[in-house]
């Protein structure tokens, strides 16, 4: 760490301990405060005038729901935790991770990812219907050696924020914990069914400060057991229960298909995750992945188009609740398209293969053979640089589920091999299980797409180069 960067992580840190204590004595009063002072120290250059203005009005609202969000946070979570989760999320992934991905980009000419996924192990300890893993048996792990790599390579190009698949990645968790302690300036986040979840694990949690996690439930203990097996809601419940009166940091991550997705986004499911502690929500998409994929369960296009209005219900101030919800396919909007393929994430399987996507099993380099830099500079994730955006409405983002004729030309031009772990997958096969929903979608998101107001992402693509331009 340099000097400079040492200097300013220092001042970061003293100072964010004194607003802490500064919030915590009026804090509605001391938030309006607050982000006044952040509207001088940062004026005009980060944020728009009027955002600040906004904030300002819902930190003096006790009901907006992102002035509970924050209280919440700061009453529910462990101080020392939240205060090492802020400064290796905003300030070294978001101050200073941002500017060197950026310069990175520039300087090899290809995508430079803000996150990674990788999977330590492919065991798990259930076989979930539609998950990508339940297929893979325990036959893969990486080393730990072989995860410092992952982490110690992708640090140096400027990444800070490593997420933990799998398999159930708890399986691992003593090596996680590792992780954790040798790289505190990145953030890791666990995607786990939590049932190897305990106080002395919790304990270790709190002790690292880098760790946070996504639970997995599919709704009511009904649907989560029909999907997960007998059992396995309750054990889920419990784990947030331990997690809750530890203090940790914790959110949700929900696969909706075309079964459960009225429940997971009714008010009595909201609700009882807010309650139960969490204080974000992934949702994802069924993903018709793997030999045993059931391309029914694919949500229909006008689930979709309930998605879509849902989200924006909940983050709006006033209708929404206190949870920070994202969507990974009906987001598109806020990330300019597809993320995929090292543009701001990439993923590694258990056997090393280095994936665009974790839901796209083809590769054509592996950590054992490559770097991670020579992989991002490879023929696919190249190819997948100049594709992006795949669709210029990016409620239609994803080259497999909504532009499948896009993946079929990728992987049948770079040669990329199937990677999943148990029979190999021939992309037509599998794009040929999204060909119906993207007819079918095409019409809805266009419709959807032309009627409503999006926000400029800012983003810029390969094609919008210099060189991308004369070819």
């Amino acid at each position: 760490m340099s000097v400079k960067k040492k200097a300013i992580t220092s001042f970061i840190s003293v100072t964010l301990d004194r607003l802490l204590r500064y919030i915590d004595k009026e804090p509605e009063k001391n938030l309006v405060k607050i982000i006044g002072v952040a509207e001088k120290l940062v004026g005009s250059g980060m944020f728009p005038k009027e955002n600040f203005a906004r904030m300002k009005a819902g930190a003096a609202d006790p009901d907006n729901i992102y002035t509970r969000l924050v209280k919440s946070m700061l009453t529910d979570i462990d101080r020392d935790l939240l205060k090492h989760i802020f400064m290796s999320l905003a300030v070294e992934a978001g101050y200073f991770g941002t500017k060197e991905v950026r310069a990175n980009r520039e300087k090899d000419n290809c995508n430079i990812p803000f996150q990674i996924l990788f999977d330590p192990t492919s065991a798990c300890n259930l076989k979930c219907k539609g998950c990508w893993a339940a297929e893979y048996g325990h036959r893969q792990n990486l080393s730990l050696r072989e995860m410092r790599g992952i982490v110690s390579q992708g640090r140096a190009l400027g990444t800070h924020v490593y997420m933990l698949t799998g398999g159930e990645p708890l399986i691992r968790k003593n090596d996680i914990i590792k992780l954790c302690e040798e790289f505190p300036d990145c953030v890791f986040m666990a995607y786990t069914n939590g049932t190897l979840i305990d106080d002395a694990f919790c304990k270790e949690v709190l002790r690292v400060g880098n760790l946070a996690f996504a639970l997995s439930v599919e709704g009511s203990e009904e649907s989560n057991d029909f999907r997960r097996g007998a059992g396995a809601y309750a054990r889920t419940m419990r784990a947030m229960e331990l997690l809750k009166k530890n203090k940790c940091f914790f959110g949700i991550s929900v696969c909706y298909t075309r079964k459960n997705l009225d429940y997971v986004i009714s008010d009595e499911f909201v609700d009882k995750m807010i309650a139960c502690g969490a204080k974000y929500a992934w949702y994802f998409n069924y993903m018709p992945v793997g030999h045993t994929a059931d391309k029914e369960l694919i949500p229909t296009p006008a689930q979709r188009k309930t998605m879509y209005f849902w989200l924006r219900k909940m983050r709006s101030s006033a209708t929404g609740k206190p949870l920070l919800v994202i969507d990974f396919q009906d987001d598109g909007e806020y990330v300019g398209g597809c993320i995929a393929g090292g543009r701001n994430y990439f993923h590694v399987n258990s056997a090393g293969d280095i994936e665009p996507c974790v839901f796209i099993h083809y590769s054509d380099a592996n950590i054992r053979t490559h770097t991670l830099l020579e992989a991002l500079k490879n023929p696919l994730f190249m190819e997948y640089r100049k594709g992006q955006p795949f669709n210029d409405n990016h409620l239609r983002p994803c080259p497999m589920l909504e532009n499948p004729d896009k993946l079929r030309e990728i992987v049948k031009k770079t040669g990329a091999k199937s990677t999943n772990l148990i029979t190999e997958e021939d992309v037509d096969t599998l794009c040929g299980r999204c060909d119906s929903f993207a007819y079918e979608w095409q019409p809805v998101a266009d419709e959807i797409w032309n009627s409503t107001v999006h926000p400029k992402t800012h983003t810029q693509y390969y094609r919008d180069g210099g060189k991308a331009k004369r070819q």
